[in-house]
């Protein structure tokens, strides 16, 4: 005889005894009894295996007694009900606060980032479970679940799980900082093996000038006219971020007051001192003598007008000439990028990583790695650190080794020579 606590399912026959505290009652396609009880705050059930009612009420009233007297003895587990909050509630709290907390720290594509995921795949797995029992163990289980539940039908990438981790995290800290958990679980991935370093996508200098080259010859003789001044933008930018190293959004939001011409004083060239707004805040850059033309040419060039904008002062005009207050790069051609890597085969590298407008800025930490820069003053001007230009740059250069200090030689001794002076104890 084993008594569980499941429910009973629905019930062909009914009847009460000891007062209504005990149902005796007999299932559909069933000929054996059933009994079952309210104590100690939770619902206990067992069979009789008796098929006559009376002696299945003589076996429930003896159950019944018998279950009682545990009861008052302490033998049998009071219910412990769940308290505290569920994660959804500490996920709504987190989106809740975070625009506020963070304002002027992150944008709103962060949070918007962060909702999608809680809402996507998070909350359906975690939303109604007790913070109390997200442990350890749930969170692996989450990532078992998430690699054999994604939508697409392939296996979500390492870095989608740990992104949607870290949103995890979040919610978490949120839930301690309110008291609702004492502690974190333990997140990280088990039987992980330290991971390879992977250099970041960039273009050489043979497949730079191959870049380039494409760029121009589109611009001079795009395809079809009316695209012609996309093409012109596309390769005024290719030049410009490889000149000065501006991450994709860095030169995106920059406005053409935010450009100087220089003579640089140290080197005696016309350079550009660039005030920047992105990841970092505001900083500084200057460029290589090479960003110059480039940005003279975007200062100049004649730029279609906006639907919001038609016939300025009262003009037919198509076109009109930027202001300081316009955006150096106005629209970012993706797809005309993409098409001239495909036509030259440089959409990849040969370790099959995807080459994007970030590998512009890559290239440029690398030629002036090869030309020798100094590592401080490129990470300064590229408002990175010194250990990121280490990791992820410095370590493939091969100009960044010093054969004469790597090839040393000791000079083999003479064995006569050796010998005698052994002798001679010289």
């Amino acid at each position: 005889m084993s008594e569980t606590l499941e429910s009973p399912k629905p019930q062909a026959e009914t009847h009460k005894t000891m007062g209504g505290k005990v149902n005796i009652y007999r299932r559909e396609n069933s000929d054996n009894w059933q009994c079952s009880t309210f104590l100690n705050g939770r619902n206990w059930r067992v069979s009789t295996h008796e098929d006559s009612l009376g002696r299945a009420k003589d076996f429930a009233e003896d159950w019944y007694l018998a279950l009682r007297g545990k009861a008052h003895a302490g033998l049998l587990p009071k219910e412990t009900r769940r308290q505290g909050k569920k994660f959804k509630e500490a996920a709504a709290e987190f989106l809740k606060e975070a625009p506020i907390l963070t304002q002027g720290q992150r944008g709103p594509t962060w949070l918007n980032q962060y909702e999608l995921k809680l809402n996507g795949v998070i909350l359906p797995f975690l939303g109604e479970k007790h913070l109390a029992e997200i442990t350890s163990g749930v969170i692996q289980e989450y990532r078992i679940w998430r690699a054999q539940n994604c939508k697409t039908g392939s296996t979500p990438a390492r870095s989608t799980v740990h992104k949607e981790i870290v949103c995890i995290r979040q919610v978490l800290k949120t839930a301690r900082r309110h008291g609702w958990i004492e502690y974190l679980p333990d997140m990280s991935v088990p039987y992980k093996t330290s991971g390879k370093i992977v250099h970041r996508a960039w273009f050489s200098p043979e497949e730079y000038k191959k870049l380039y080259e494409a760029t121009r010859r589109r611009a001079y003789e795009p395809k079809q006219e009316r695209f012609k001044w996309e093409c012109e933008q596309l390769h005024d930018y290719v030049l410009f971020a490889v000149n000065t190293g501006l991450r994709p959004d860095e030169a995106w939001s920059l406005q053409i007051r935010d450009v100087t011409v220089v003579k640089d004083e140290a080197t005696g060239e016309t350079i550009l001192e660039i005030e920047v707004r992105g990841k970092r805040g505001v900083g500084y850059c200057k460029s290589m003598p090479g960003a110059v033309r480039p940005f003279e040419r975007l200062k100049s060039r004649r730029r279609p007008l906006r639907i919001d904008e038609p016939g300025r002062g009262g003009t037919n005009e198509k076109t009109r000439m930027p202001e300081p207050t316009d955006l150096l790069f106005p629209k970012w051609q993706r797809e005309l990028f993409k098409a001239i890597l495909d036509e030259e085969k440089l959409r990849e590298d040969r370790d099959g990583q995807a080459r994007t407008a970030y590998s512009l800025r890559h290239t440029y930490i690398c030629l002036r790695l090869m030309e020798g820069a100094d590592i401080y003053q490129i990470a300064k001007n590229c408002r990175t650190s010194v250990e990121m230009i280490e990791k992820y740059y410095a370590s493939h250069i091969k100009t960044r080794l010093d054969a004469a200090a790597i090839n040393v030689m000791r000079k083999k001794k003479v064995a006569g020579k050796v010998a005698k002076e052994l002798r001679t104890g010289t």
